[in-house]
């Protein structure tokens, strides 16, 4: 148990499908109630989908795992109804340092920018994180979330699959058109479906201690190669809540697991990394290996792989919850338009296009960070130490440091779904980008450009001012009225004012939309639900509209 966290205990409630004898379909079924499982969940039963949620346990999880989320992710969470709630609990940091033996030799800022609603990065423990969503999800009478109903065989066919469920009162049976696997990275789905991850492990060994002290280190990430109190090897530090100090201690691959958790091991360690008068109390320790794999095909029929049961990288980066909460985000807005017949079953082949790319993104950087970190031979650790070294004087190695490159969002160029430039732009808002945020104004009230989106299709307009849009402007719009998928014209304007046709009009205070988007007057973005750029022009033209959105669900 933790000294400065309580698990709660949900109940296990007996299935109708027991107490009834019978077998019931299913929409959507998601198996696995951890950060990624619950985000989907959530996300349908907030477009209005009903989904079953499973999970063989009755708390959320024990002991030492994520605790970095990075701004992207906290965008989606916002989305989600638990943003608020995790930035209050979770210790936010923009600054990371790089230590080699005993100099500072390489120090980044997540977030230089000005002008965004959240942090580069908060640190959270993964146990919040998920009673946060819990609670939610209980809030929502379309989540079904069902504790201790462990599945124990799937099958599946063209058109649905079948599970067998354990439960404390008996095995059931259920069917699903959709099943969503996101019940880790020891998948049992995955292992029931004979399918297989890819990759490479990492033959190395770290010790986790979470440590209770009071401290007045920064709110920031502090990284080490071969330090005075830990010699060839590396060390992290991180803050979390609750007075809670996350230290990894590299321990090479001869360490013995069981031996390096035993307190008689872990506190000299740590006693030489903090002093002797420092005082502190062991919260949490164990001993982990890591590896870079994924499954080469995320989606098998009517499976639907997220998170770490389709892909697993090392913790260097911060690349595992945050890449599967945007597995989430791609997925659901996707699933939940095939549902309403409003797209084809083979827009979902479009998740696993961009998440598969995504991966790869993540296990190419998760993969030299943790080369960088664990050289495979003297040669390497030469040159490492060797970039260390020069890092202090010269810009062209700090370059080269890699104490892991940390989560960012994944930007799609290549996807189907974008429609190309045909005109010229300059920044970074290309089709498949994630949309930056900004500051606004609407009807006198500050919001923010992401909270104003939220998850629908929109097409931001930009104007000098809304009193020029005109009747020709107007009846451009006009046809996309009868769009296969509800889409939303907003304004978004230099100056405030009131719009003809009742248009929403969003006013751009700071400047910051038109600089962030190239914006100028006539500037149109079509955005998606889960806000990435799906195309953009510099004048609005309904049937070009139309044509990118078609494309954008697949029907092209």
């Amino acid at each position: 148990m933790l000294s400065t966290y309580g698990h709660p205990q949900y109940a296990y409630v007996p299935p109708v499908e027991l107490r009834a004898g019978a077998t019931r379909r299913y929409a959507v079924v998601v198996v696995g109630a951890g950060p990624v499982g619950l985000a989907a969940a959530i996300d349908l039963a907030q477009r209005g989908t009903p989904v079953l949620l499973l999970d063989d346990d009755d708390t959320v999880s024990v002991g030492s795992r994520g605790i970095c989320y990075a701004k992207r992710a906290l965008e989606v969470l916002d989305r989600l109804g638990v943003g608020d709630g995790c930035v209050a609990k979770g210790v936010s940091w923009n600054v990371g340092r790089t230590f080699f033996r005993d100099d500072e030799v390489y120090n980044f800022q997540l977030l230089s920018q000005p002008d965004h609603k959240r942090p580069g990065m908060i640190n959270l423990q993964q146990y919040y994180l998920e009673e946060f969503l819990v609670k939610r999800a209980q809030e929502l009478p379309l989540v079904d979330l069902r504790w201790k109903n462990k599945v124990v065989a799937v099958c599946q066919s063209d058109d649905l699959a079948t599970l067998q469920v354990e439960t404390p009162d008996g095995v059931y049976a259920l069917e699903t058109d959709w099943l969503i696997a996101a019940d880790g990275a020891r998948s049992s789905l995955r292992r029931m479906l004979n399918l297989e991850v890819e990759g490479k492990v990492f033959m190395d060994r770290f010790l986790i201690a979470d440590v209770v002290m009071k401290a007045d280190f920064p709110a920031e990430r502090w990284f080490w190669f071969d330090p005075p109190f830990h010699r060839g090897q590396s060390v992290l530090l991180h803050r979390q809540p609750d007075n809670v100090w996350r230290i990894d201690f590299q321990l090479g691959w001869q360490a013995d697991p069981e031996e390096e958790k035993k307190p008689e091991h872990v506190i000299p360690r740590i006693k030489a990394m903090l002093g002797d008068d420092r005082q502190f109390d062991l919260e949490w320790v164990s001993v982990y290996t890591f590896q870079c794999r994924r499954m080469r095909d995320f989606r098998h029929r009517r499976v639907l792989f997220v998170g770490d049961a389709a892909h697993q990288v090392s913790p260097f980066g911060a690349r595992g919850a945050n890449s599967g909460i945007q597995d989430a985000d791609n997925l659901i807005w996707k699933l939940n338009l095939v549902l309403d017949r409003k797209a084809p079953e083979t827009l979902l082949d479009s998740y696993a296009e961009e998440r598969e790319l995504a991966a790869d993104e993540n296990l190419m950087n998760s993969t030299r960070s943790t080369e960088f970190i664990t050289p495979g031979s003297s040669a390497s650790l030469t040159f490492r130490n060797a970039v260390l070294s020069l890092a202090g004087r010269y810009p062209f190695a700090r370059a080269l440091v890699n104490s892991g490159r940390l989560s960012v969002p994944s930007v799609l160029e290549g996807s189907s779904l974008n429609t190309p430039d045909s005109e010229c732009f300059r920044g970074e808002m290309i089709p498949g980008a994630p949309m930056d945020d900004a500051p606004l104004r609407e009807a006198g009230r500050e919001l923010w450009l992401l909270d104003a989106v939220r998850d629908r299709f929109m097409l931001l307009c930009y104007v000098d001012t809304p009193a020029a849009v005109d009747a020709t402007t107007l009846a451009a719009l006009a046809p996309l009225g009868a769009a296969p998928v509800a889409v939303e014209v907003v304004l978004v304007a230099a100056r405030d004012g009131v719009a003809p046709g009742g248009l929403r009009v969003l006013e751009d205070s700071a400047g910051r939309y038109a600089e962030r988007y190239d914006a100028r007057n006539g500037t149109a973005y079509l955005v998606r639900p889960d806000q990435h750029v799906s195309a953009r022009w510099r004048t609005i033209d309904s049937e070009r509209v139309l044509a990118a959105l078609a494309r954008a669900i697949g029907r092209v």
